[in-house]
Parts: structure tokens; sequence; C-alpha cells
């Protein structure tokens, strides 16, 4: 018998686990978005790709039509954003969306409200990440910005809840999540993004800390939507694909509900050009 201080706690099991998958994807991660461009357009599409094959089998039961509608807003966000701007890719995103919602309400049985929400969840995030990327003076920075605020959003959140525990932020959907780490998020997020600052020379620091820790909140509810989805349907993960992380949209929740608020904050104020601009220098 394995002697029992040796033997990680259960709130600790799954650590090493998530800590090689990091280690295995973050490098891969950056790779894609280092190199930007078609490089980082492709990345951007295959990440919503995976996530629309994912919804689909639990909203959709595998439906080939359904799937092909998803993964084409998919591409349309990553792809077509570029070429016709983003008023075109929102065009085409729609027009999937009101089919994935007609061929929805012909296959009659089965249907629930979560298999209307598919098509924007592919689709929007992907062409956010793109947008903020492409903006050829600060894209790099932006989606670097985006990525450590999320991962240290979630790094913190996931010690706070254990460490200090408390009172639950949404029970009934995620018994796990804390008040405690939701303010462990906003910390870290806050935090990583002053230290963004500093390497990268960017002078808004007070302005993108609040920014970030705001995101913070929107990368938590990105989480609890996730959890929301999944409880519904009755699963552990989204997926198997990523150890200690279950599927894709497992571990980008936070991401995509983070790059596409991020996204809308830059285009509002420097637009489909320098949308990753508008984002980091205030």
């Amino acid at each position: 018998m394995a002697d029992a201080q040796s033997t990680p706690p259960a709130k600790w099991g799954d650590l090493g686990v998530r800590a090689v998958s990091a280690v295995v994807l973050i490098p891969l991660v950056l790779a894609g978005v280092w190199a930007g461009g078609i490089w980082f357009q492709v990345f951007a599409a295959l990440l919503a790709v995976l996530m629309a094959y994912e919804w689909c089998k639990l909203c959709h039961r595998h439906g080939s039509t359904q799937f092909a509608l998803h993964a084409a807003a998919a591409l349309a966000g990553a792809l077509i954003s570029i070429q016709s701007g983003p008023g075109g890719a929102l065009i085409v995103i729609v027009i999937l969306w009101v089919a994935s919602a007609a061929d929805t309400q012909l296959q009659g049985s089965g249907a629930t409200t979560w298999s209307y929400f598919g098509v924007p969840y592919v689709g929007l995030p992907a062409m956010a990440l793109v947008l903020l990327r492409n903006d050829p003076v600060n894209g790099l920075s932006s989606i670097v910005w985006v990525m450590v605020t999320v991962w240290s959003a979630d790094t913190l959140a996931y010690f706070a809840g254990r460490i200090i525990g408390g009172p639950k932020l949404a029970p009934s959907i995620s018994p796990k999540k804390t008040w405690a780490g939701l303010g462990g998020a906003v910390a870290g997020s806050a935090l990583a993004s002053v230290v963004f600052c500093v390497i990268a020379g960017y002078g808004s620091m007070l302005m993108l800390a609040v920014i970030a820790g705001l995101l913070a909140i929107v990368e938590q509810a990105g989480d609890l939507f996730k959890s929301a989805w999944k409880r519904f349907h009755g699963v552990k993960d989204s997926g198997d694909l990523i150890p200690g992380h279950g599927g894709v949209i497992d571990r980008v929740d936070g991401l995509v509900a983070v790059a596409t608020a991020a996204a809308m904050i830059g285009w509002a104020r420097g637009g489909m050009d320098a949308t990753a601009t508008g984002l980091l220098v205030w």
C-alpha cells in the first residue's frame, strides 16, 4: 500500500497531466501565433473546426449536415474576414446560422436551445482571433497579451479555488468554481497584463490591467457557459483530444470568449486594419 502522505490530494490529482499537456501545446500554439499570416488563419480555422466537431457531436448527434454548416462558419470566420472584411464574414456566418436553425427545425425531435448556439460560437471567435493578429503593427502583441492574460486567469483561478476554497460561484453549473477562484482569475489576468506591458514596452499599463481584469470575468463566464452546455448533455468533457483537459472546447472556452470581447473593443476603437492597436494603445 502506498504511503498516504505520498499520495497527492484528489484536488491536485490532475495537475501533473495538465502541466504536461501545457508544455506540449503551448509551443505549438505560439509557433502559429508567431508565424502569422495564412499560417495563423489556418491555425484559427483548425481550432474552430475542431470546436464545431465537438459541438455537433453533443448537440446534433454527429449530424453531417450540421457539421458541414458549423465547419463552414469556422472557415468563414478565419478565412473570409481578411479577404472580404469582417462584414463579409459576418454575412456568411449569419446565413449559415439561419441554415443551421432551419435544418434543426426540420429535424424535429431532439432539438434543444443549445442546438442554435453553435454556429456563432465557432465562427465569431475565429474571426476575432484573425482580426487581432492581422494588425500589422500590434497584431502579434495582441494575441500574446490575450493568451497570457487568459492563461494567467485560468491558472490563478485554479490555485485560488483549491487553496482558498470558500463559497461556490455557480454550484448548479460548476460545483468546483468559487468566488475565490474568480478573484484569483481577475488578479492573475491583471498582473499578467502589467508584466506584459513592462516587457513589451506598452505605456497604458493601468488601463490594460483594468481591461484584463474585466476580461478575466469574461473568461470565467465562457467557462461557465461551457460547463452549463456539458451539464445539460450529461458529459464530463467536450471530447478527449487533450489529456488532462478533455476536448478542445474544454481548453479554449475562456480564450474564445476573451478574444471575441477583445476584438470588439479593438475594432470599435481602431477599425478592421488596426483592431489590435485599438485594443492595446490608449
